[in-house]
């Protein structure tokens, strides 16, 4: 692949949402073209074809292929982990564990999702306790071997797991991520006994560092979820190849990096969670840009609901105790607070209550508004009755809505209320309303954060209708809708560095670490991501290595990051360690105001974050001349009030520097900005929709 250059071509951005398929262009001028397409649950890589489809249009090409043949680079945030642990339908997945840690998975670290439940049910299990086997074998905590792997019981096992139907391996061996010569023995076996399994996952790769139950919880994920991303990422790379495109498909990560499908295959539990990442990576840009401090980004989509927090301009990346799905994913995460809340989430009567969501109607069949065959009625539908989306305009013009049946389908399920339709809708907005505001106050309570200092950046097809609502409950000042606000998870996948994020790991004291040991692993790891970083296209000169060492006290579960001054290719030396270990004491006397310094910290190992710098997409400054008239007016219920003649202005025609008072309504071609009495919007220069929030 040639090096990502501003000048080579095409870059194309694709996001797999629930409800929609988000694709943007970046050209080599640095402008975006943005085009949405229906999600197509059965098979994915269908949908993505069909926006790339879209964008050809838009640039009158007059095919995919003709699209292709300019592009440069393809990054894909997949959502394919995130729908396999929901639905729990990953692959039949085995374990082979040290003897004697057979149910480590099943303690959990006694953590427990609702400690007030005693009644609390048990995740689902990935491995069952029949395919989770022990195998003879013990490294010490040095690397050195005490028991030999016991070759003739991991054949016996594997005999067993193949008997049982397993089609996916996990080994997690003790202390492996010092010494992974039992597990890649262990590795060896399996393929010779099972040469068709499907995937086979070593605690050694997917997570090397302790604890024990974060590193098994991990690896099974990985052995769980890695067949069905495989076989859609093999899906996506035919497709792609059909239609003429003969580079490697780039695949986003949880924590904002980007891997090959070849990478993917050892370590396809770093994809879970990478869409929302994207967006997150995009807000803190566009809130800098804005001049913002501190902010919360807020995408809604058709499905979920995704909330981050971002200081000082950078989300915070959790490294050890990430819970997705109700298991613990021990890799580096940007830290993203997900409800299921969108604007397909259903409306039913429960237990004589109304309820919404966490159930969607996704994109087939889609809320009744879509005429597609759904029934039940959704939050799209509810906005729809309340004069908040135009029925000519949906999906930039594409799809009418029905009104009618959405009225139809509120009337049903408000009936059971003594509601008629319209209050059955302004119901369904106010119960998803407080879902939403809900979610922002527990990550910022979590977080020790005070909403009111705060500005909230809102985007995804939905966000821009429910945000001030938000931030008004909230107490925030502003909020910011980007230009690309519906795409922006898609945009921020293209405009985000790439970033290798890998630990190797060495278990001392620190006043007995081996520095040779140490700096092996450190060229290691320079080495790989290199590598990585290449394959994305990513140019030498574009990279920026970041080296840290990680430290925790004796009796520590988790450690804590520290930097090394270490240059590309110099050796690291006691003195470097000495200052990261000075580094480490001030930070925990800071943070517990307890002095420690008596005690020895000990080294967990050496970390690495690797960064390949991409170009940046830079929006042409909009014209500050033009009319800043309403194209039309309707009834729209917005602050909790029916308003009869609210203005509709189209958002791409204000000029920079517009001016707008609410109630209003900005219409754009694939999201609606809805104004609330005394709302303040302003256009700024870049098309994003700075506003003013009433009532703070």
């Amino acid at each position: 692949m040639s090096p990502i250059d501003a000048r080579s071509g095409y870059r194309v951005g694709v996001d797999v949402g629930g409800t929609f398929t988000d694709v943007v262009l970046l050209r080599p001028d640095g402008t975006t073209v943005l085009e949405k397409t229906p999600t197509t649950p059965q098979d994915q890589s269908e949908g993505v074809i069909a926006g790339l489809g879209r964008l050809a249009d838009a640039l009158d090409l007059p095919s995919v292929e003709a699209l292709l043949a300019q592009t440069e680079s393809i990054v894909h945030g997949t959502t394919t982990g995130d729908n396999t642990m929901i639905q729990m339908k990953g692959a039949l997945t085995g374990l082979l564990v040290t003897q004697g840690f057979r149910d480590e998975i099943e303690l959990r670290r006694c953590f427990k999702e609702d400690i007030w439940d005693p009644a609390y049910p048990p995740p689902a299990a990935i491995a069952r306790r029949r395919v989770r086997l022990e195998v003879p074998e013990r490294l010490t905590a040095e690397g050195d071997i005490d028991t030999p792997l016991d070759e003739a019981a991991v054949r016996a096992a594997v005999q067993r797991l193949r008997a049982f139907g397993v089609r996916s391996i996990a080994i997690v061996f003790l202390h492996s991520y010092v010494n992974p010569v039992h597990e890649i023995r262990a590795r060896e076996i399996v393929l010779e006994e099972f040469p068709d399994v499907d995937l086979v996952s070593c605690s050694h790769e997917v997570h090397p560092k302790p604890p024990e139950f974060e590193r098994t919880s991990t690896t099974l994920v990985n052995a769980y979820v890695g067949p069905p991303i495989v076989r859609y990422l093999d899906r996506l790379q035919a497709r792609l190849s059909e239609h003429g495109y003969d580079r490697e498909l780039l695949v986003a990560t949880s924590a904002g990096g980007v891997a090959t499908p070849s990478a993917v295959a050892h370590r396809a539990v770093a994809t879970i969670g990478s869409g929302p990442t994207g967006g997150v990576v995009a807000a803190a840009r566009a809130a800098r840009e804005a001049g913002l401090g501190d902010v919360v980004s807020v995408d809604m989509g058709g499905t979920s609901y995704d909330v981050c927090l971002i200081r000082g301009g950078r989300p915070e990346l959790k490294s050890d105790w990430n819970w997705r799905h109700r298991y613990c994913i021990a890799l580096p995460m940007v830290d993203i607070h997900s409800v299921g809340a969108g604007g397909g989430s259903i409306a039913r009567v429960v237990g004589g209550s109304l309820t919404v969501g966490p159930d969607s109607a996704g994109s087939d069949p889609g809320p009744v508004c879509y005429g597609r065959g759904g029934t039940e009625p959704t939050v799209t539908d509810a906005d729809l009755v309340l004069g908040r989306l135009d029925p000519h305009r949906f999906w930039g013009g594409r799809l009418d809505l029905d009104l009618d049946g959405a009225t139809d389908a509120l009337a049903r399920v408000g009936k059971e209320l003594g509601l008629d339709a319209l209050a059955t809708a302004a119901a369904v907005v106010t119960i998803v309303d407080a879902h939403l505001t809900d979610a922002i106050r527990r990550v910022l309570s979590l977080a020790g954060a005070d909403p009111r200092t705060l500005d909230l950046v809102a985007f995804g097809g939905m966000g821009a209708l429910h945000a001030t609502t938000q931030a008004a409950a909230l107490g925030m000042e502003r909020v910011l809708v980007p230009d690309a606000a519906p795409g922006f998870s898609a945009l921020g996948l293209l405009t985000a560095d790439h970033v290798v994020d890998a630990t190797r790991a060495q278990v001392r004291p620190w006043r007995d670490v081996d520095l040779d040991a140490l700096n092996r692993a450190a060229d290691d790891l320079q080495r790989d991501a290199t590598a990585q970083l290449r394959a994305a296209g990513v140019p030498d000169e574009r990279l920026h290595f970041e080296w840290l060492l990680n430290l925790v006290y004796p009796g520590q579960t988790f450690d804590s990051a520290f930097p090394l001054a270490r240059a590309a290719g110099t050796p690291l030396t006691v003195a470097d360690i000495e200052t990261a270990v000075e580094a480490f004491h001030r930070h925990n006397e800071a943070a517990r105001l307890i002095e420690a310094r008596a005690q020895d910290p000990t080294v967990r190992g050496v970390r690495l974050v690797a960064t390949g710098l991409v170009p940046k997409a830079s929006t042409p400054a909009r014209s500050v001349t033009g009319s800043i008239t309403a194209e039309s007016s309707r009834p729209v219920h917005v602050g909790g009030a029916w308003y009869d003649d609210v203005p509709v202005f189209a958002g791409d025609a204000l000029p920079a520097g517009a001016q707008i008072i609410g109630p209003a309504l900005v219409a754009r071609p694939f999201t609606t900005v809805v104004l609330r009495p005394g709302d303040r919007a302003a256009m700024r220069e870049n098309g994003d929709l700075l506003i003013q929030v009433a009532g703070t």
